[in-house]
């Protein structure tokens, strides 16, 4: 990935060098630009119509769809989540005791932050600093600033102007691990993983924009999803969890089903210590899906003793036997506790899979910072694809570097 921050080329387990670059990786199907043409470069490939518009659908669909799931499932978590065999299908939005419809929790707020994070480790890397961890640690830490303020502070101007949105200065069920971690301003690392023993699922829910990143190799996915896991949760089962989500978004993204991409994340996540959990968990999903049509004897099951392995099991599932986005979310948040964190990780892999023209058009309205959600996720496809129209060492679009500075 080029040179690292001052100060990171010898971390044990940095980001290898030479990934590539999401902004100019070919996306499946692209054409490569002929030598004889002069611009922007000779070995820069192009980002056809139908692509930009297949990829930009997948990345909306994957953060709103997350959104949505999370919404969905936040009222389960204190109403108790089985709803949905009780009720069947039906409009969960309406939130119990006269809460407002379609309110988010943290793990949406911390995937905004991600994906932030990842458009300002692209710009930063025109500076010479290239290590994505470190640039997402900082992102986290502007999430944590919104967890403790009373409301944007004007005079930082490198925090960006995410971190300057209102509504973000909530404390929406935050997980106590993620709080205590960034709270210290030094970054945990795989050899020095924050709160070994934490088992959670916000790793993972925060993980669906590494997944977004189409044009890295699966393996520098998972790398950096366990780098970024280790610094809130630094159990096994929570990093590989998390990071076996980012191997599904990433592969549901470049157009693999459901299946397929479970079958392709197993032997990744096998070459690390600690992944029966997860990899067992996986695989009993495969072996659900296969079993038929969804009931609730299967999602209990599937749900187990309610590990963070066993909650991303539930959602693949879910995703994988539904008939629409609907239906897969509603499975998703219908069974025991976790509901919010489990609708998020299905609403990313449906969205993922399907673009958002899949979601329900009846949910959206209500869904809390939709218009931050869609905003970012333009910003975050339009640095993916066209980043070195935008910025570069010796030059920059001024207002790009207003909304996503160099400075960390």
């Amino acid at each position: 990935m080029g040179s690292a921050t001052p100060g990171t080329a010898d971390r044990a387990h940095a980001i290898p060098p030479g990934a590539p670059t999401p902004a100019t990786e070919a996306p499946p199907g692209a054409r490569s630009r002929p030598a004889a043409d002069p611009a922007p470069s000779a070995s820069q490939p192009v980002w056809g119509r139908p692509e930009q518009q297949d990829y930009r659908a997948r990345i909306r669909g994957a953060l709103l769809g997350a959104a949505l799931g999370d919404a969905l499932g936040a009222p389960l978590d204190v109403a108790g989540g089985e709803a949905f065999w009780a009720n069947g299908p039906g409009d969960l939005l309406a939130v119990p005791g006269g809460g407002r419809a379609g309110t988010v929790t943290a793990h949406t707020q911390l995937a905004l932050f991600t994906t932030e994070g990842l458009i300002r480790a692209q710009v930063r890397r025109d500076t010479g600093a290239w290590h994505p961890p470190t640039d997402l640690h900082a992102a986290y830490r502007r999430w944590y600033a919104t967890q403790h303020e009373w409301g944007p502070d004007e005079r930082r101007t490198a925090d960006g102007w995410l971190a300057r949105e209102e509504w973000l200065y909530a404390r929406r069920s935050p997980d106590r691990d993620c709080l205590t971690a960034l709270g210290d301003a030094s970054a945990g690392t795989l050899d020095r993983p924050r709160n070994p023993r934490a088992l959670s699922l916000a790793p993972a829910t925060r993980s669906t924009p590494l997944g977004l990143l189409s044009g890295w190799d699966p393996a520098l996915v998972l790398q950096l999803a366990l780098e970024c896991a280790v610094q809130t949760h630094g159990h096994p089962v929570s990093r590989l969890t998390a990071g076996a989500h980012a191997l599904l978004v990433h592969a549901l993204t470049r157009g693999a089903g459901p299946e397929d991409a479970v079958r392709a994340a197993l032997p990744l996540l096998g070459r690390h210590p600690g992944h029966e959990p997860v990899t067992e968990a996986l695989t009993a999903a495969l072996d659900a899906v296969r079993a038929g049509a969804p009931d609730r004897p299967r999602a209990a099951a599937l749900h187990g003793d309610g590990s963070p392995a066993r909650g991303l099991a539930l959602a693949v599932w879910a995703a994988a036997v539904a008939p629409d986005l609907r239906t897969g979310l509603l499975l998703a948040v219908g069974h025991g506790p976790h509901s919010a964190a489990r609708g998020a990780l299905c609403g990313a892999l449906l969205g993922a899979a399907h673009g958002d023209t899949a979601l329900p058009p009846d949910w959206l309205p209500a869904l809390e910072g939709r218009a931050s959600l869609l905003a970012l996720a333009e910003d975050f496809a339009l640095e993916m694809t066209q980043g070195p129209a935008l910025h570069g060492p010796d030059r920059a679009a001024f207002a790009w570097l207003e909304r996503y500075p160099r400075e960390l």
